[in-house]
């Protein structure tokens, strides 16, 4: 149900649409043989493996992965380029999907998200873990779900907060809940009163360095991933989400005026069926939405905004069921900075399929320099989404 009110557009002068070139930036200007010989030569220089995908290509073609896990902290792209998480530290091993908010056990999640120091965490084997407060994760941490299938699923939502350095890869996080007031434990010392939490699938607060890699989100009670407080320096990358309206706020609130140095690059993700709007929803800051699968369309909206933000989107792929608008502009009572004519989103290379079409402002086509503080990573045609989004989600592995 939508609760935004939105500013009237129709007489914008800049509309991306189907065969517009967009804004002229050259990672984005290559036709779909451009992008077919592209994917040979990633597959061939890759002896075979190739896909096209950053990230992957960094790390899946290693077939001794599983003894160079921490290779995976070399891969990151975006602006969440410089997360860690575990790096250097050792390896801990769940061995049991207990959950104690206070008192965690050892071989527990919580016990080695709320540890001191760099830690990698594995999973011994698949389980479903049900949270019993919020699971706070503290800084130097990867939580590595490769080679199991670890659901966290019908609790209480996972924290990034006041913490750096962390990297979440090929988690399920679905059907989270609002839980507490409630006691947990943030560090080995130390345990601290939570109010009730708003039961998102994942709230990163306050905190740098964050890298969200290759996890499924669904069906959450608030957001599936809010990006909040000042927080800076995000990659959201390789993920699949679907069934939910409110997918993925980025600044939450028009007062929280230290957002306008938040930094986030939404990359290489697949939005799946039942997704409403906020894909991504941004304030303030400074945002690079690239290479992203909207195949499965969208609601209401597929990116918004309040609050001046720098929205580059760049190489997506746009599909809805018939003609639909990508952009939304937010009318929420902050602050206009000038009206949302002045604010500057563009588009560079996407597709836009099925009559869509993407609202642009702010600097004209022809003046992409101010861009450039949103240009986190290289971008791929957009003809090899569907190539490079395959394997969105969790791996199977």
């Amino acid at each position: 149900m939508n609760d935004e009110v939105f500013y009237d557009t129709s007489a914008a002068d800049i509309i991306y649409k189907a065969n517009d070139d967009g804004l002229s930036l050259a990672a984005a200007d290559l036709n779909a043989t451009d992008a077919d010989d592209m994917l040979s030569s990633f597959a061939k220089a890759m002896g075979g493996c190739g896909t096209g995908n950053p990230i992957d290509d960094c790390w899946r073609c290693d077939p001794n992965w599983r003894s160079h896990r921490q290779a995976l902290a070399n891969c990151a792209t975006g602006f969440g380029r410089n997360a860690i998480g575990g790096k250097n530290g050792p390896i801990y091993t769940v061995t049991t999907n207990g959950d104690d908010a206070q008192n965690p056990q050892p071989g527990t999640l919580r016990y080695g998200v709320t540890r001191n120091g760099p830690l990698w965490i594995v999973f011994a084997t698949s389980m479903t873990i049900e949270l019993k407060g919020e699971l706070w994760i503290s800084a130097y941490k990867t939580l590595d779900g490769r080679g199991a299938e670890v659901h966290i699923v019908g609790g209480s939502q996972i924290s990034i907060q006041t913490t750096n350095n962390v990297i979440l890869h090929g988690l399920h996080i679905h059907d989270i809940r609002p839980s507490g007031p409630t006691t947990i434990r943030v560090s080995p010392s130390k345990v601290v009163r939570r109010p009730r939490s708003e039961g998102d699938g994942l709230h990163i607060w306050g905190s740098r360095d964050v890298w969200i890699d290759h996890c499924y989100l669904a069906r959450a009670t608030d957001g599936l991933i809010d990006v909040t407080r000042g927080s800076t320096m995000v990659t959201i990358s390789n993920c699949f989400l679907e069934k939910h309206d409110k997918t993925m706020l980025l600044g939450a609130d028009p007062a929280h005026t230290e957002d306008r140095n938040m930094r986030v690059t939404v990359a290489f993700n697949r939005f799946g069926p039942g997704l409403v709007q906020r894909l991504p929803r941004c304030r303030f800051g400074v945002f690079h939405v690239l290479n992203n699968d909207y195949s499965a369309g969208w609601g209401i909206y597929a990116i918004g905004g309040s609050e001046d933000p720098t929205i580059l989107s760049q190489g997506n792929r746009f599909n809805p069921a018939g003609t639909k608008e990508v952009t939304k502009r937010i009318n929420d009572g902050g602050p206009n900075y000038g009206g949302w004519q002045s604010w500057n989103w563009a588009s560079s290379g996407d597709v836009f399929l099925g009559g869509s079409y993407f609202t642009g402002s702010g600097a004209k086509a022809t003046s992409a320099s101010v861009y450039a503080k949103a240009y986190s990573t290289s971008s791929r045609p957009a003809d090899m989404v569907p190539a490079i989004t395959k394997s969105a989600g969790p791996l199977m592995l």
